[in-house]
């Protein structure tokens, strides 16, 4: 009787595996039927000639038809290759053992260091940290940077874009922030940039010490997807040091390079394009990424620089307005100081903080105040100063920013390879101001 009753469960049952099939495929999109997926469902697409396999995501459902967006390219995939669910999921691999690793966004190697240990499988996509759960940012974050540190003053928590033009000193900066901050966990996303910018940065801007330091790469000849999910995944990356009850920097290099992609992926779908070519999609994911950033109650912080590349140096860039409108402050790098040789170029007056009068001491914020009306007056009055038209004695003010004005300048240059405490960057404003 036993028997009997297991042969009918056995039979009433099947156990072939589910496969689909490809019916249409370009270089961006895969149609496919014959499978019942969700959107975000991951799948593989198997070639029937070379049994070659790529991973996909499911973008876009119509009917019994659905629309898969490859990881990789689609050289070698005809119509009638089999499509098959992936029973992992949106979920990558994160544990102690990235750290001091380069990586892809799946957590595969890339450093030629072997294999990375003691994994646990972790989402990708999260939702951001709840608006009742958020911690106060009542902490300095120092980055080692005097012009930041000094005048910019960040916390933890807190997250800050850095917008400049190309070949202005982004990477340069990156490369500051991630030696001089003082944090324990440090995560770096390098997303659509040049192959070769990956060993300079790290050589050149880290020094090659990438202790307890991650790096997630995608390059710009990844696919879009990749692109996309490599900052997610970097993310997945810095919350799981976050739960962990550590302070967390993450850096990303860049918004723009990861909002592009995005709009390949969307204009692939048949998303209407708006400003810039950008469809919808572009602008709601920046949110759903920086979002997941900032101190939660309970456990650790998330302390976030996102880089924002200014095409033609247009701060009413789509994907620059919007991410300002997201983050509490922004930093942003003038090509004028760049070509007077003033290093990092961190343009005072068009940057701020957001959160820095709620951290800093009432007396350091007083310096902060006069150094800027200080500078803007050297700024407003630099063309009568040149040219000799300005008579010292008649405005106080200006004097002091005139006689201060070499101090002031040594103040926001700083070598790359050097560092300095947020208490000496504070002392030595606040000694200026009072002079």
């Amino acid at each position: 009787m036993p028997f009997a009753s297991l042969k009918e469960r056995l039979a009433s049952k099947s156990y072939a595996v589910a496969f689909g099939e490809v019916v249409k495929i370009n270089a961006t999109v895969i149609t496919a039927r014959g499978l019942d997926v969700s959107i975000s469902d991951m799948v593989k697409i198997v070639s029937n000639e070379t049994t070659q396999e790529i991973v996909g995501m499911v973008t876009e459902i119509d009917g019994p038809t659905f629309f898969i967006t490859p990881f990789s390219f689609v050289d070698g995939f005809r119509s009638g290759d089999k499509v098959f669910l992936d029973s992992t999921g949106m979920n990558i691999p994160i544990g102690d053992g990235l750290l001091g690793r380069v990586v892809d966004p799946f957590m595969r190697p890339i450093d030629n260091k072997g294999h990375i240990p003691n994994s646990k499988l972790s989402p990708i996509i999260k939702p951001p940290i709840s608006a009742m759960k958020r911690g106060m940012i009542d902490e300095v974050f120092s980055v080692g940077v005097k012009s930041i540190d000094g005048l910019l003053t960040c916390g933890k928590g807190q997250k800050l874009g850095i917008f400049a033009g190309s070949g202005v000193g982004k990477s340069t900066l990156m490369g500051m922030i991630v030696r001089g901050a003082e944090a324990p966990i440090k995560v770096v996303a390098l997303i659509g940039e040049r192959g070769r910018e990956i060993p300079e940065f790290i050589e050149k801007n880290l020094g090659g010490d990438l202790t307890n330091t991650v790096i997630i790469v995608a390059t710009s000849d990844d696919s879009p997807l990749m692109r996309k999910y490599g900052a997610f995944a970097a993310m997945s990356v810095a919350e799981f040091f976050k739960d962990k009850g550590q302070d967390v920097l993450f850096i990303m290099d860049s918004v723009t390079r990861f909002a592009m992609a995005q709009r390949e992926i969307g204009l692939a779908l048949g998303e209407p394009p708006t400003s810039k070519g950008y469809p919808p999609s572009s602008l709601t994911l920046l949110p759903q990424l920086m979002e997941r950033a900032g101190k939660e109650e309970g456990k650790g912080s998330i302390t976030a620089f996102f880089t924002v590349l200014i095409e033609g140096d247009d701060m009413s860039d789509p994907i620059a307005d919007q991410s300002r409108s997201i983050l509490d402050g922004h930093i942003v790098l003038s090509r004028e100081m760049t070509d007077f040789g003033i290093y990092p170029p961190v343009h005072i007056l068009n940057s701020a903080s957001r959160v820095m009068n709620d951290i800093i001491t009432p007396e350091h914020f007083r310096a902060v105040l006069k150094f800027r009306r200080l500078y803007t007056l050297l700024k407003e009055n630099e063309t009568l100063i040149r040219i000799g038209a300005y008579t010292k004695g008649t405005d106080p003010e200006l004097d002091e920013a005139i006689d201060k004005k070499e101090e002031m300048q040594n103040f926001i240059s700083q070598g790359a390879m050097y560092s300095e405490a947020f208490s000496a960057s504070s002392e030595a404003l606040i000694e200026m101001m009072q002079a």
